[in-house]
């Protein structure tokens, strides 16, 4: 049988990244992602509800994307859902489900409209995927001109 667990979002940081060291060394970061959703209700009026996300982002990616991150600002998040179990200091059972992020690209508004953008580069790794620990490529914002006599058809 097939499954798959993935989960994108694409919302506002609700607070800065806090990135620790695990004891072996390995980097995690942890923020929260908030997501709105907008609609009409049958009188006409406006409805809205906020959902929050945490994030958690390990290794190289972590120390990547961490001084990138500032409260309030837009990103998109790709990766899988994880849910933690522990006993609390009261005795009760606490769960979290949280996203482990594969991909996270720090986004920026356009200036003179609502779009989202990807983010001026600030630093060397703008995108990092997990899966390779390396640098994805970033798409270049000059377009190669075309010449209408090289087109074959």
């Amino acid at each position: 049988m097939l499954s798959l667990n993935r989960a994108q979002i694409l919302g506002n940081l609700t607070r800065d990244p806090e990135m620790r060291y695990t004891p072996n060394g390995q980097a995690v970061t942890h923020f929260s992602v908030a997501t709105n959703r907008r609609w009409k209700n049958q009188d006409g009026t406006d409805g809205e509800s906020v959902e929050y996300h945490e994030i958690v982002v390990w290794g190289k990616q972590a120390e990547a994307v961490t001084p990138m991150l500032k409260k309030g600002e837009p990103v998109y998040v790709e990766g899988r859902l994880q849910t933690r179990s522990w006993e609390g200091q009261d005795g009760a059972k606490r769960n979290k489900t949280e996203i482990t992020a594969d991909t996270v690209i720090v986004l920026s508004r356009k200036s003179g409209g609502g779009d989202w953008a990807p983010k001026e580069k600030t630093n060397p790794v703008e995108e990092i995927s997990q899966a390779d620990e390396k640098p994805a490529a970033k798409q270049e914002d000059k377009e190669e001109e075309i010449d209408i006599e090289d087109i074959p058809f």
